[in-house]
């Protein structure tokens, strides 16, 4: 999902909100708040930049496989490489089939729209969504980095939860509301096989189509660019 800075982050910028001084503004890593953390996580530092698959190659769209093996050094240099390829390409979020691998995994960096910092990375997630008497469905902008250029609009729930485990194979609570749970819901869409287009109508996925021939390769520049100031 991205974008980070357009967000200059596609999926897009969050809503602005009224300012709550009762909101923990702490950043929330692997759904716990922590006082602090860098930038650019010690994930990304160890990474290396893997390509992204694009819209219309068959990885993205079939269903992924669940992670089996927890706490391997493979498992590890995956999240690494996904977290660094995410933020070449100005990511809020990436699922493991964006970078060619068919496992239930995705990582994230991605705020909320009170502007809280959620980070980390889920294996094996279970989305759960408000009921539908109780659902508020937010029509918002939205892009993914395997349809680069293109934004759409696309209703989401303004909340969620996603429960899986990390890398250890520790059980994991996400909660997400606003953009954040966009995100969640997004990436947790990328492992049952979807992208954002198969929300769209015919007619608004041409449109996206057509964005992403017009602009891609600009993009692909950007994130080369990008990658070579990381020395990457």
């Amino acid at each position: 999902m991205p974008v980070r800075h357009e967000q200059s982050r596609p999926v897009d910028r969050p809503v602005d909100r009224p300012v709550d001084r009762r909101v923990d503004r702490r950043v929330r890593l692997q759904g716990r708040p922590v006082d602090s953390y860098p930038a650019l996580p010690p994930e990304a530092e160890r990474g290396s930049v893997r390509r992204i698959t694009v819209v219309g190659e068959e990885i993205l769209n079939r269903s992924c496989q669940d992670v089996t093996a927890f706490g391997t050094g493979e498992l590890s240099a995956l999240i690494d490489d996904m977290f660094l390829t995410m933020y070449v390409a100005d990511g809020a979020g990436l699922a493991a089939n964006q970078v060619g691998v068919a496992l239930r995994l995705f990582v994230y960096d991605c705020p909320d729209d009170y502007g809280v910092r959620h980070i980390g990375h889920l294996i094996n997630p279970v989305l759960d969504l408000p009921e539908p008497g109780g659902r508020r469905l937010v029509d918002d902008s939205e892009g993914c980095l395997s349809a680069p250029g293109a934004t759409m609009t696309v209703p989401r729930t303004d909340r969620s939860v996603a429960r899986g485990f990390d890398k250890d194979g520790n059980a994991v609570v996400i909660e997400g509301t606003g953009y954040f749970a966009r995100c969640l819901q997004h990436e947790t869409d990328h492992l049952l096989g979807h992208t954002y287009l198969d929300r769209l109508s015919a007619r608004d996925r041409k449109d996206a189509l057509r964005q992403t021939a017009d602009r891609r390769e600009d993009v692909f520049a950007r994130r080369a660019l990008k990658a070579a100031g990381m020395g990457r």
